[in-house]
């Protein structure tokens, strides 16, 4: 029973030395510094036709995710020569979804209106349900519901052509990068 009892003590001294030699171990330097990096939002805008199909919506996005990778990029560049440092290789890319606005522009010269509009095509794909494709609905777009030319007086030789009301839509895409400096 002596035996046991001892043979316990030992094991269990032996447990508590290996444990603090461990905990040593793991706070002690590794000897390699922590990577330095440079965060940065890329942002585009690209066009995108108004009832665009489900194709034409996800080229449209993938566009513009180029440009707002080649947007962080140069910020990233930028950021790194006024710090002296330079940038390696991307140590992250998180896609932060996008949006479409829409807009109808009309009206004649200087009493020109814009108005916002819905976009009508597919949704693209930006990959998180969470985020999604935003529609941006502004107050004024209640205040004008609809573009109607403005009546004239009927004139036997107008001076001035009435302007075509004209419908954009505006895809925007946001990137956030982070690159490992040196």
């Amino acid at each position: 029973m002596r035996s046991a009892f001892a043979a316990a003590l030992v094991v269990t001294a032996g447990l508590v030395v290996a444990n603090m030699l461990g905990v040593a171990a793991a706070e002690a330097p590794t000897g390699t510094a922590p990577v330095r990096t440079v965060s940065v939002e890329g942002v585009a805008s690209v066009p995108i036709p108004q009832g665009a199909s489900l194709e034409a919506a996800d080229a449209a996005y993938r566009q513009g995710m180029a440009a707002a990778m080649s947007d962080g990029l140069g910020k990233a560049e930028y950021l790194a020569s006024k710090a002296g440092v330079t940038l390696a290789g991307a140590q992250s890319i998180d896609e932060g979804g996008g949006s479409i606005e829409c807009s109808i522009k009309g009206g004649e010269g200087e009493g020109e209106v814009s108005t916002y509009a819905a976009y009508k095509g597919e949704e693209p794909d930006i990959g998180s349900v969470t985020r999604g494709v935003s529609y941006s609905i502004r107050p004024e777009a209640a205040a004008h519901p609809s573009i109607a030319p403005k009546k004239r007086a009927r004139h036997k030789h107008p001076t001035a052509k009435r302007a075509v009301a004209s419908e954009t839509c505006t895809l925007s895409a946001q990137i956030t990068l982070v690159y490992a400096i040196s």
